[in-house]
């Protein structure tokens, strides 16, 4: 499993837009992510396995 970090460049491994992780819920388990579509901000957690670096 990939280590991801605040700032990180990630993507689903299904696809979609590149994100920056904003932040990690170790407690949960989760990686917070945001990224803009059409000049509008998104934000979403996932867990990190559905998760991968971006080129």
């Amino acid at each position: 499993m990939a280590t991801f970090k605040a700032g990180d460049i990630v993507r689903l491994k299904s696809g979609g837009p590149k994100m920056t992780v904003r932040s990690i819920d170790t407690n949960h388990g989760l990686i917070y992510c945001q990224w803009f579509d059409n000049k509008k901000m998104f934000q979403e957690s996932f867990v990190p396995e559905s998760l991968e670096l971006a080129d």
